[in-house]
């Protein structure tokens, strides 16, 4: 039995203008790469990476009209509309995640909000109460959220509530137009206020620019508080969306957005999320040197693939790195507050643990 970490006080945050930004992302990659590994080691333990799990709670028929996504009703693609499935399975998939490593997991509805839903909802307050109860941190991704069901949300135990921007707000009106860039707002707004950790980031790969892709992380780094995680998704383009002819990101353009988004966020985890399957093991390390540090891992994201945990365990060894605690990262300890007390590490986490020392 592991006891959470004690809470430190939060850093002041510096705030960068939009130009500044710009001017740390494009400065020359080496030494972006090398300011933002100095960074990282300054506010994280560079040998730590967050496991965490994600698993699709409902798939498609979402009313959305993301042009990347799979799940719009407005689209034909392969992934098909189900129910929100029962919470037994949901349970059983979070016990495998933890004895595998992972110590955050994740749950998505393809919803735009919760309206109509309140038995759905109620159900997925249960998966939130029950996850929570096996000492790992939860997190959901449900669409639009009202003051009210974010207060319920952090009454049930949830860590995290993941909500994107996507990208910059002049770009994405050519992304989405059912849902505005403050509606998204709105809801982290919501998030934030019921003291739950704000998961807010993008996707490359959209046909974005780089004044866009900084447009983003000049949003983020701008709001009230730096969220606790920023994902960093590389478009997987996908069979009858919009976008499924569109290029994969390159690799240095990725690096340059991890590296600018842990400079002008300096304690914030950074998440290289969806599109990581496609990075060599050589392009991953150069990622978490420039300040990535969590993944995504297990059998599958939302719609896409995932990295497996055994082959994920294996890269971490070599590259000396290990397993974060849940509850590690301070800021959200202190929004967890009163919650923590002893916190059960998983047998798989504790072997990483031991495997880097």
């Amino acid at each position: 039995m592991q006891r959470a970490l004690v809470s430190v006080p939060t850093p002041a945050i510096i705030r960068y203008k939009r130009n500044e930004i710009q001017t740390i992302y494009d400065s020359p990659l080496m030494d972006l790469v090398f300011r933002a590994a100095s960074v990282h080691r300054l506010h994280h333990d560079p040998s730590k990476i967050q496991l965490c799990t994600l698993m699709n709670i409902k798939t498609g028929g979402c009313t959305e009209d993301c042009s990347y996504c799979s799940q719009s009703s407005r689209y034909s693609t392969p992934t098909k509309a189900s129910r929100l499935v029962d919470i037994e399975p949901v349970l059983e998939a979070a016990r495998k995640a933890k004895e595998n490593g992972s110590t955050r997991f994740c749950m998505g509805a393809a919803w735009r909000d919760l309206a109509g839903r309140k038995r759905g909802f109620e159900r997925i307050l249960t998966m939130v109460r029950e996850v929570r109860g096996m000492g790992m941190e939860v997190c959901t991704t449900l669409g639009m959220l009202s003051p009210e069901q974010a207060r319920q949300l952090k009454e049930a135990g949830l860590t995290a509530y993941n909500h994107n921007l996507d990208t910059s707000r002049e770009f994405y009106p050519k992304v989405i137009t059912t849902r505005s860039y403050d509606d998204r707002l709105g809801t982290i707004e919501a998030v934030r206020d019921a003291g739950i950790s704000v998961c807010s980031g993008g996707i490359l790969g959209l046909g974005e620019a780089d004044s866009d892709r900084v447009g983003l992380i000049y949003e983020v780094s701008n709001m009230p508080e730096h969220p606790e995680s920023f994902p960093v998704n590389a478009l997987v383009p996908i069979e009858g969306t919009p976008l499924e002819k569109n290029e994969r990101v390159a690799h240095h353009t990725l690096l340059r957005t991890i590296a600018t988004a842990r400079i002008a966020m300096p304690s914030t985890i950074i998440r290289l999320a969806a599109g990581r399957q496609t990075l060599s093991e050589a392009e991953q390390a150069m990622c978490f040197m420039a300040g990535a540090n969590a993944v995504f891992t297990g059998e599958q994201m939302l719609t896409t693939p995932c990295s497996p945990w055994e082959e994920d365990k294996a890269m971490m060894d070599r590259w000396g790195l290990a397993g974060m605690r849940s509850f590690e990262q301070s800021s959200v300890a202190t929004k967890e507050g009163s919650r923590l007390e002893v916190v059960p590490e998983s047998p798989k986490a504790e072997s990483l643990k031991a495997e880097a020392t």
